[in-house]
Parts: C-alpha cells; structure tokens; sequence
C-alpha cells in the first residue's frame, strides 16, 4: 500500500462520515473531507476537537476542500497525494422526491465522477458507502433464508423506493467501473439504518425515526420493520476495508439484526417510560389512508410486514467487526436526541 497517509472521505459532514473521519484521525490517518459548501467545516472540525483521541495538530491532519457531485470542478485537486478515496456522498430524503432522477442522477453520476477522479490522479483505492437497499429489494430463492452480498436488488420490485434504485444502480455503475479498470480496488459497505450517537447535534435522517417515536407525534407504529447498525461498526467497516488488502473486490453487509418498529418502541419505552412513545401496531389500511397526506408514510407503504433477514457474517469473519447489540444502539440514539433538546 502506498505510503500516503491521506484520505479524502467525501460527504464529510455526514453523519456516517463523521465517525470515519474520526476513527480515521484515531488510527494515525491525514483526511481532506469535502463539503458542498465550505460553511460546513467548523462543524466537522468542532466534532473532532470534542471526541478525537490526539488533537495536536488537527488543523494540518484534517483539511477542507469544496466538491459537488454534479460537477467536475476540484476532484483532481482534492485527490492529490492521497492514499485512497472513501466516498460516503450520496442524496438521502426522509419522503420520497415527485421526481426519482433528482436522487437517481446524483447517485449514479456522483459515484461514477468519483472514481473516473481517483483513475486519474493514480489513487487505486477506494471504500463505497452503498446501502442494504441494493441488495434486498427482491424474492429469496427458494431454501434461502437470508440476504448475503450475492444479492441484488430488482428495481422493479414493488419495495423499490427513488432511494433504494439510486443507491442500486449507483453502486452497480461501480463495480461496472472498475471491471473496465481494473487497477482500482474497490470496496463497498452496504449498511442498514443507521443508528448511534452523532458526534454533534446535526442529526443525520437515519435518526429520525428515533425521534419521530420519542416525539409522539403518532398514536401507533406501522407495520414495519427494519435492519438496524450502529455507526460506529459502519465507520470501523470502512477503515478496516482500507486496512485489510483481503477486502477489495467485495461487498460487505453491516446490519446487526432485524427488528420491527413496536419492538424498537418497546426498548425507548422501557427507558422513557414518562414519554408518549407509541405501542400499538398501526392496521395497514390505516397506514394507507394515511400516506396520501403524508409523503414519509407513503414511501414506506411497499415495505409493510417485510421482513428482511440478512447475512452479516462476512463482515464479522473478513473485516473483524463485532457488532454493537441494536438495542443498544437504539438506546444510544435516544439519549444522544434527548441530551442535545432534539426531542
């Protein structure tokens, strides 16, 4: 591996990227994090001064730059002398856009001008932040009983949402890529809701689900269920990618388990007690009526009583990752929200 100790993360005022800039400084890294604007540096910087372990010299370790995915404009710049990329960019909306390409194109051509930058200024090394999403938009087959990284997504399925095709095909025109290319070495983290302690109190959109319970704003959960992660294995995820050569030409799964919503309100609820938080299982009809007033609800409509089983395994035997206990994480999610006046 080249001795350049410098990592461009992209998206760095992301909550996941955050955590990776942030394990990336504890485990000896330089990182230039780009930002659509500028205006979100302090931020980031102001993270790491509250939670890194060595702040000596973060102002030389940790530098800017100012990168849009729809432009090529300082790609070239930002990649000079860097080890390795880790592009963590990609639009993410709590409801679903009246137009899929406005999350589709950013996706896919973001992800696309990402690597063809990296091609060019010799950096052969790269860590995708992908999602579960393309990989369990589809039937199992028959005898199967969980999704692993040899699964992808149909987005034709009646589950697929704007998001899930973006990141799909975002992360199909990757591996596309670097097959035409094969001197890059690609890695993609395919993570599930993200949940834990933001590093701030800039909340990212996973923890919105947190709030939206703790909030009471509804009198009942759907009928849903999700796969849920801490973002500290996600970020751990992504630097033991970079650091294990073994990982590239893969995807790895990060989810710890799968739980329905009434079972997340039970956990808030055992530790709030005093709170609104609601217990009652939402019928579907109900949920349905409801999503023609509400774009949040509607989105999640395909996905009621949907199961989504998935193999972490890989993640635990390739790249060392023991994962946080979801409960434990929800818990973590909860508290950090309610320290910061959040909920």
């Amino acid at each position: 591996m080249s001795r350049r100790k410098k990592i461009l993360v992209t998206g760095g005022s992301g909550f996941i990227a955050k955590h990776i800039i942030l394990q990336l400084l504890n485990d000896g890294f330089e990182v230039r994090a780009s930002v659509r604007s500028l205006d979100r540096t302090p931020e980031i910087m102001d993270a790491m001064v509250q939670h890194a372990k060595d702040t000596r010299n973060l102002e030389k370790r940790l530098t800017f730059c100012q990168l849009d995915l729809m432009s090529d404009d300082g790609w070239s710049e930002a990649l000079e002398n860097c080890q390795a990329l880790m592009h963590t960019a990609s639009p993410f909306p709590m409801e679903q856009p009246d137009n899929e390409d406005d999350v589709i194109k950013p996706a896919v051509d973001g992800t696309l001008r990402a690597l063809r930058a990296a091609q060019a200024a010799g950096v052969e090394r790269i860590i995708l932040t992908s999602s579960v999403v393309s990989i369990y938009n589809k039937r199992l087959a028959a005898g199967r009983n969980r999704y692993d990284e040899t699964d992808w997504s149909e987005n034709n399925s009646p589950m697929a949402t704007a998001y899930s095709k973006s990141k799909t095909l975002a992360e199909k025109a990757a591996w596309n890529y670097v097959r035409e290319h094969p001197e890059l070495k690609l890695t993609t983290i395919c993570p599930s809701l993200v949940l834990g302690p933001p590093l701030d109190e800039t909340i990212g959109t996973s923890l919105k689900v947190i709030a939206r319970l703790l909030s009471g704003k509804d009198p009942m959960v759907p009928n849903l269920g999700m796969a849920l992660v801490d973002v500290r294995d996600v970020a751990q995820m992504h630097v033991r990618a970079l650091q294990r050569p073994e990982s590239a030409g893969n995807r790895y799964i990060g989810s710890e388990r799968f739980m329905w919503m009434r079972d997340i309100a039970l956990v808030l609820k055992a530790e709030y007690p005093d709170r609104k938080i609601p217990m009652r299982v939402a019928p579907d009809w109900l949920m349905r009526i409801m999503g023609m007033f509400d774009k949040t609800i509607k989105s999640i409509l395909p996905s009621l009583g949907h199961e989504v089983p998935l193999d972490n395994s890989a993640a635990a035997e390739v790249l060392g990752i023991e994962f946080i206990e979801a409960r434990q994480a929800i818990r973590t999610s909860a508290s950090s929200l309610i320290r910061a006046e959040i909920v």
